[in-house]
């Protein structure tokens, strides 16, 4: 997934992830906490919303963090002089090479 990726900011994606982990981990801790210890409603609503908020944040900085790391690493090797690699579809679109002798 992360190849598929690159060039893109992958905050998007880790923010998806970690909302949707905080809406299952909320609403599970939601129930336990109104069913298990009667937590009033008004309590229980404020840790789900906290708990999704906070992990969606948690994903958002930490695909930030690996689309600025994926980018380092790619300046890093162009200004080591090597080249960056070229797609599949980039070689087949070029067309034949011409000489000095044609």
């Amino acid at each position: 997934m992360m190849n598929r990726l690159e060039g893109r900011n992958l905050a998007h994606p880790g923010c998806l992830i970690g909302v949707t982990l905080g809406l299952t981990i909320g609403i599970i801790a939601a129930g336990i906490l109104a069913a298990g210890f009667n937590v009033p409603f008004k309590t229980v609503s404020l840790i789900w919303l906290a708990i999704t908020l906070g992990l969606g944040l948690i994903g958002w900085l930490w695909g930030a963090y690996l689309t600025t790391k994926k980018q380092l690493a790619v300046m890093r090797t162009n200004t080591a002089g090597v080249p960056e690699e070229k797609g599949t579809m980039d070689v087949e679109n070029q067309g034949p090479e011409l000489t000095a002798e044609q």
